[in-house]
């Protein structure tokens, strides 16, 4: 393990704590979980604190303290931080509120939070405002409250914003083994992701959750991921808050399709870091990565005996990106020999109560199911109360189910549909022997889903540094139409042939030169469909003069050659996230933008291959390959026609507020595409 900056704090032999009830608190709970350093109290009148005398300031301190509980209030935290940094301190928990985070109601909270971090200097705080942490590995506890951990020999480090919440996450009794909880409260200097990658580097950490608010640090996020990929230990985050800043701020359809959230899945699944939509999911991912890491692939197996568990399973994974694998050829006969004949071999299985008790056909029908090559083998099994029933035979399932697992190398889960109906003792113990005891049908599926989710990125070759150009000041500009196109015809992108005109009679005379027939739209106008500023299909000079005179006052006219109808419609844009910056949007286009919502979101830069898999993803794709025998459509131009879009926002990026191009035509296959609509905003 290298030595990094967080080390003495995370792992401390020594620990100093200040303040009163909440430091003796944490002498309390190292005491409790065996702590074999030392620890020193500090405070100004007291004379011993659970044995141990105490020092009345740092400065009488035997030495450094490798890490310090600071139970102070705010204004006292700020010079004993002062005085540890000067001394060589570790590192130190600061317990105190009042800070930024109160800066609506305490005038003064950024501005002690600035002296907080001044004080410091180069020594890692963590908080303010926040409880500290747990390492059960070592008994070290910077925590001032009781909490449901005990010592353990390696498993997941747990990493959250909220005190409360990690509070409530050491009370579970699923059997998930934590090895670490560290909160980071305002995260004023130390964030959560900086906690999470010296975590990783410790050999006893298997996995690593993080339940976050906001990311403030793009760079910090995939320094992150690069070290999980690195050390082969996956991340899963729980992300809270799902902002619709980007879509309030935006005048485009992109905009419809684009927001924080969105753009955050996007983000995170690039980078290989799995995202989960509740705490009971956290844990149950989890528990399944503790155990086996990310899945080597997407199809399950699911066994129960009974028929309405295998109707749930199915259920739960529409909609999901895992499937249930139809059984292979060479499982059928063992199977039907084992279950007999009135049972439907398929997947989800319900084998039925007939080897209900039977240890050695249990067995064989387990192993028979496990041998299909499914990247995860789940058995539903819910256990009795242990007051009022004999789970004797339940016991038998699980020692089945252990031994088909031994025999077949396979992995497999026991997944209880509700939590209560998995006893602790019974969930450590399959953790212990490399079965992953699961809680909850939907928290299941949805683990297998990121699991494979984080192997599959993983099997990619690590991805291009993601785009973070910050944006110029300036005042904002919305090109024209015409300009648009313009400037993205020079980046590649086939536009329409056209001509911009001043008045009614000019464009007609220009649509006589282009060619009948032509389309006519009036310039300066932001959803020109929807306010009479679009005329189609003009077949001679009077129709072009006529609509133009019909359109509302505008900044001029394009003229444009008519495209023939094409196989499908795409949208393409790009939105300004306020934390990850520009991203690409793809979707379906035309009038089915918000309609479908068939978008795929690609942070950039994006490769084609990139570009072909996420038009590949769309609803729409079906259309361009050929929907039920009608033509296929250009899909390697729609792909170019992408790809040069997303150069220009590569390029552009400083000034780019926002880029839409709607539609673009899918042409038959060999005749291209055609942006014929495109917005641009920047800045100046």
């Amino acid at each position: 393990m290298t030595p990094g900056p967080l080390d003495r704090l995370l792992r401390p032999q020594t620990i100093a704590v200040f303040g009163g009830r909440e430091a003796r608190r944490v002498i309390e709970q190292c005491d409790r979980m065996g702590f074999a350093g030392e620890i020193w109290p500090v405070h100004p009148k007291l004379g011993e604190v659970l044995g141990r005398p105490c020092y009345r300031s740092v400065s009488d301190l035997p030495s450094a303290p490798d890490a310090a509980f600071v139970g102070v209030n705010r204004m006292l935290t700020v010079e004993i931080v002062r005085s540890l940094s000067r001394a060589g301190a570790g590192g130190a928990v600061c317990y105190a509120s009042g800070f930024s985070e109160a800066a609506a109601e305490l005038s003064d909270g950024a501005e002690l939070q600035q002296s907080l971090l001044e004080a410091a200097g180069d020594m890692p705080i963590l908080g303010p405002n926040c409880y500290g942490l747990i390492n059960s590995l070592d008994g070290a506890l910077l925590w001032p409250d009781q909490h449901g951990m005990r010592r353990m020999a390696r498993g997941v480090a747990i990493l959250t914003q909220s005190s409360n919440i990690a509070i409530n996450l050491t009370m579970q009794t699923r059997g998930l083994p934590i090895a670490y909880v560290v909160t980071a409260g305002n995260q004023a200097q130390t964030s959560l992701c900086d906690v999470a990658c010296a975590l990783i580097d410790d050999p006893r950490v298997t996995a690593v959750g993080l339940h976050v608010e906001g990311f403030g640090d793009l760079a910090a996020l995939e320094r992150l991921a690069a070290i999980a990929r690195h050390s082969s230990k996956p991340v899963v985050v729980l992300k809270v808050g799902r902002s619709e800043q980007a879509k309030r701020a935006a005048v485009s359809h992109t905009a419809s399709l684009s927001g924080s959230d969105a753009v955050a899945n996007a983000v995170l699944a690039r980078l290989g870091l799995g995202r989960v939509q509740s705490l009971p999911a956290l844990l149950e991912t989890l528990k399944l990565l503790h155990v086996a890491g990310p899945l080597a692939g997407h199809s399950i197996s699911s066994m129960s005996c009974s028929g309405g568990e295998a109707s749930l399973m199915a259920d739960a994974a529409v909609g999901r990106a895992v499937e249930f694998g139809a059984l292979r050829p060479q499982q059928l006969p063992r199977l039907r020999r084992v279950l007999g004949e009135m049972v439907t071999l398929s997947n989800p299985l319900d084998y039925h109560t007939f080897v209900w008790g039977d240890f050695a056909r249990q067995t064989e029908a387990f192993s028979a199911m496990f041998e299909g090559g499914y990247a995860l083998n789940l058995v539903v099994l819910d256990f009795p109360r242990g007051d009022r029933c004999d789970a004797s035979e339940w016991a038998l399932t699980v020692e089945a189910v252990m031994t088909a697992t031994a025999a077949t190398g396979a992995l497999a889960g026991l997944l209880a549909t509700l939590p209560e109906n998995m006893p602790e003792p019974i969930a450590e113990r399959l953790m212990a022997n490399g079965i992953v005891a699961f809680c909850g049908i939907d928290e299941t599926i949805a683990a297998a889903e990121v699991a494979a989710g984080i192997g599959r990125a993983w099997k990619a070759p690590p991805p291009l540094p993601l785009l973070d150009v910050p944006l110029v000041a300036g005042k904002i500009e919305t090109l024209t139409e015409a300009d648009a196109k313009s400037e993205l015809a020079a980046f590649g992108l086939p536009v329409p042939e056209g001509l911009p005109a001043s008045s009614p009679g000019e464009a007609a005379e220009l649509a006589e030169r282009l060619g009948f027939p032509v389309v006519l739209k009036g310039l300066g106008i932001a959803h020109k469909t929807e306010v009479g500023a679009v005329a189609l299909n003009l077949n001679n000079i009077e129709a072009v003069s006529n609509a133009g005179t019909a359109m509302p006052p505008n900044a001029g006219y394009l003229v444009e050659k008519m495209i023939d109808p094409p196989i499908a419609e795409l949208i393409v844009g790009a939105i300004r996230d306020p934390v990850f910056g520009v991203s690409l949007t793809v979707g379906a286009g035309g009038i089915f933008v918000e309609l479908l919502e068939d978008s795929v979101i690609l942070p950039l830069p994006a490769t084609k291959t990139d570009i072909h898999a996420a038009i590949s993803r769309l609803k729409l794709a079906k259309l361009i390959s050929g929907y039920r025998g009608q033509p296929k459509g250009d899909l390697e131009a729609a792909v170019a026609a992408v790809a040069a879009a997303a150069d220009y926002v590569v390029m552009n990026a400083a000034h780019l507020e926002e880029l839409d191009i709607n539609p673009l035509m899918v042409l038959p296959e060999g005749r291209g595409v055609a942006a014929v609509d495109a917005l641009i905003r920047r800045r100046r």
